[in-house]
C-alpha cells in the first residue's frame, strides 16, 4: 500500500462508476419496493430482484465483447435483462410499458456512496475527474445530475463501442485524455478492473466496498494486488493524494 507519494505525475482519476462511485443495489432495489407499493405488489424480494438484474447484465455484455452480437448500449441490455425478470418473478403484466421505460432508467438515478460526493469534490480542486464505465454517455450525463456527482469529463463504453474489461476502453481512455498513462489513475472497487488498467501503464486505487452486492457478496472483499493506493472509501484515496 502507498500513499499519495507514490503515484507523482498523476494529473487524472477516472472512476469506475457501477459500485465504486454509486450504489446499485440498494437505489434499484429501493425504487422497486415503492413502485411496488403504488401497484399493490407485496411479495417480491427486491433486493433478489436487483441482483438478478445486475447478473443478467454481464453476459449480455459478454456477447458484444466476444462479437455475436453487434455493439449494443447498456440502456438496451439493461431493458431486456428488466423483461426477463419481470416474467420470471411473474409481474410483468401489472406494469404498463411507460412504467417499465421509467423503471429501466432507474440506472440513471442511481445513488451515491455517502463518501462518493465529498470525495470528489476533494479531488476536483487538484485531478481531472471523470468515469470510466460501462454505462452509456447520456446515463452517465443523467446519473451525474441527479446524484451531484462532479465530473470534469465522462468517459464511456459509447466512446469506444466496448465494455470493460475490453482493452479497448482503457487504451481509448488514455488517448483521449493526452496518451500518457501514467498521468491516469483508475479508482475502483474491482480487481479485474484495476488489473487491466495496471497492464496499460495506469496507476491504480482500490476502494473497498464489501456491501456492493449485499450480505453474501464473496468477490473484491479484499485487494489482490499490491495497488498504488488502498483505500475504504473515496475520501480516504484523497487524504493518501494530501488532497
Amino acid at each position: 500500500m502507498t500513499n499519495g507519494n507514490g503515484i507523482n505525475g498523476a494529473e487524472v482519476i477516472l472512476f469506475d462508476t457501477y459500485g465504486t462511485v454509486v450504489d446499485w443495489r440498494n437505489s434499484v432495489s429501493g425504487e422497486g419496493r415503492a413502485l411496488a407499493r403504488t401497484k399493490g405488489i407485496d411479495d417480491i424480494d427486491w433486493a433478489s430482484f436487483a441482483d438478478a438484474w445486475r447478473a443478467g447484465y454481464a453476459p449480455k455484455m459478454k456477447k458484444v465483447r466476444d462479437g455475436t452480437r453487434p455493439w449494443t448500449a447498456n440502456d438496451v441490455l439493461h431493458r431486456e435483462r428488466l423483461d426477463e425478470i419481470l416474467t420470471e418473478f411473474g409481474i410483468a403484466e401489472r406494469f404498463t410499458e411507460s412504467e417499465k421505460f421509467d423503471f429501466n432508467r432507474v440506472w440513471h438515478r442511481l445513488r451515491p456512496w455517502p463518501d462518493s460526493v465529498p470525495g470528489l469534490r476533494r479531488l476536483k480542486s487538484r485531478y481531472i475527474i471523470g468515469t470510466l464505465s460501462n454505462g452509456s454517455f447520456r446515463l452517465l450525463a443523467n446519473m451525474a445530475k441527479h446524484a451531484g456527482l462532479p465530473w470534469d469529463c465522462i468517459v464511456s463504453s459509447d466512446n469506444f463501442h466496448a465494455f470493460k474489461p475490453d482493452p479497448k476502453i482503457y487504451q481509448g481512455a488514455i488517448d483521449l485524455l493526452g496518451g500518457e498513462a501514467g498521468q491516469v489513475i483508475l479508482c475502483a472497487a474491482h480487481n479485474f478492473d484495476l488489473q487491466q488498467a495496471r497492464a496499460f501503464g495506469m496507476k491504480t486505487a482500490f476502494v473497498q466496498r464489501p456491501t456492493e452486492y449485499g450480505p453474501t457478496q464473496n468477490t473484491d472483499l479484499l485487494p489482490t494486488d499490491d495497488w498504488d493506493i488502498i483505500a475504504y472509501s473515496i475520501e480516504e484515496v484523497a487524504a493518501r493524494l494530501d488532497v
